[in-house]
């Protein structure tokens, strides 16, 4: 039974100093409050949102704001930054 919770918006690769890993995405969950949003780890992500492509799994929480790491199962294109996705379970 696969049905859509939320949708979220990608904010950008998860960098690092001289690094960023196309495969791992930060996203913020559109109406979720940031204090809820730990309990969204686990739960699928699919992109594009009308015929989900690239799936990946939220793995953990990114600072106190409510962003979310995701990590996919393959590299996320620079395009779809700053578009949505659909989070499922």
């Amino acid at each position: 039974m696969t049905f859509v919770l939320v949708e979220g918006l990608i904010l950008n690769y998860r960098i690092g100093g001289k690094t960023q890993d196309p495969r791992q995405c930060l996203i913020k969950v559109m109406s979720v409050e940031p204090s809820e949003a730990r309990r969204m780890i686990g739960s699928k992500v699919g992109w594009p949102v009308k015929d989900p492509k690239i799936v990946g799994k939220i793995v953990g929480v990114h600072g106190r704001t409510g962003t979310l790491r995701v990590r996919f199962n393959r590299g996320v294109p620079g395009q779809a930054l700053g578009s949505r996705v659909k989070i499922f379970e």
